[in-house]
């Protein structure tokens, strides 16, 4: 092929390969305007939070307030439990160890049956794959699961009745298992075999390494989904277990109780200067949303090429 040929192709696909100033400055502009619908509720509801109540009354929400205050927050830090331990900070850190292990137990138990179920040498493959597949369809319903966690189990009032319920998805395992078979070369499991390592030492050197895109985005889920759970507590932990209540259960309850004395006329009259209803709820999306943000950063690196787990590779 003459120099001249290959100069020709060369600027063909330079020219299939580039982008026009005018269409560049456009889809800035797109991006820079999908940015700012995400980060602008944030910072509004952050400065709400940050209002006075009198402020919200006089000139309703507004990105500037006519008085600045913390009332909101000092209302939940005075909130203290039968040790004088403030209640947020107690669920708070009870919702971060709920996190934490329910994401590691979670991952565990997802990662290892989905790397089974990817074996072509496992016999019993196909049957576990069916009674995997059958609770993403239906599943015994809520009184069969109450009795067996309760009643059988003996979950109740435990830290995990709110782990439990939670760490294994069927359908975590389908992707995890769709990933192994799709992305994860045999040629690598079988040099394994061949220097004589076991199948956990291959599963744990050799597999996971490479599955950390897939591992990466279980684990994103996972965690939103401990962090932002509060139905399990409410199932399983009575009223009086105050120590084990996570932090969306307490927020939940703080804006219930909340909500009942705004609509209590008694009590709205004895206490309507010291109630911070408004800023209450928008305190309350703060406490609980913040913190899960600050998590995402460790997970973005993998988490686009996580979203492409089983795709079709040309």
């Amino acid at each position: 092929m003459s120099k001249s040929t290959l100069t020709v192709s060369g600027s063909g696909m330079k020219r299939f390969n580039s982008i026009r100033r005018s269409t560049d400055i456009a889809y800035s502009i797109l991006f820079i305007l999908l940015a700012l619908l995400c980060v602008i509720p944030v910072i509004f509801v952050i400065i709400i939070s940050f209002s006075s109540e009198a402020s919200i009354g006089k000139v309703g929400y507004s990105f500037v307030p006519a008085e600045w205050s913390t009332e909101a927050y000092q209302y939940v830090w005075h909130l203290r439990n039968t040790h004088g331990i403030p209640t947020v900070v107690m669920a708070f850190l009870t919702s971060i160890g709920i996190t934490l292990v329910g994401t590691v137990l979670g991952l565990t138990l997802i990662s290892t049956m989905g790397y089974v179920l990817s074996r072509p040498n496992f016999r019993l493959r196909k049957i576990y794959t069916y009674l995997i597949f059958i609770p993403m369809i239906f599943n015994g319903g809520l009184l069969s699961t109450y009795v067996i966690n309760t009643q059988i189990l003996g979950l109740k009032n435990t830290y995990w009745a709110l782990i439990l319920p939670l760490c294994c998805s069927s359908f975590y395992v389908i992707i995890m298992r769709t990933f192994f078979q799709t992305t994860v070369p045999d040629e690598i499991i079988e040099s394994g075999k061949i220097d004589g390592a076991s199948q956990l030492r291959i599963f744990v050197q050799l597999v996971l390494p490479i599955s950390l895109p897939a591992l990466a985005t279980i684990a994103l889920f996972l965690t939103f989904a401990y962090w932002n759970d509060w139905y399990q507590a409410s199932l399983y932990i009575e009223s009086n277990q105050h120590d084990l209540f996570p932090l969306q259960y307490v927020l939940v309850n703080i804006e219930k109780n909340i909500q009942y004395l705004a609509n209590n006329d008694m009590a709205m009259s004895a206490n309507s200067n010291a109630l911070p209803s408004e800023t209450m709820r928008m305190a309350i999306v703060v406490i609980s949303v913040v913190p899960i943000m600050f998590s995402y950063p460790f997970f973005q690196k993998y988490f686009i090429s996580g979203l492409t787990i089983g795709a079709v590779k040309g």
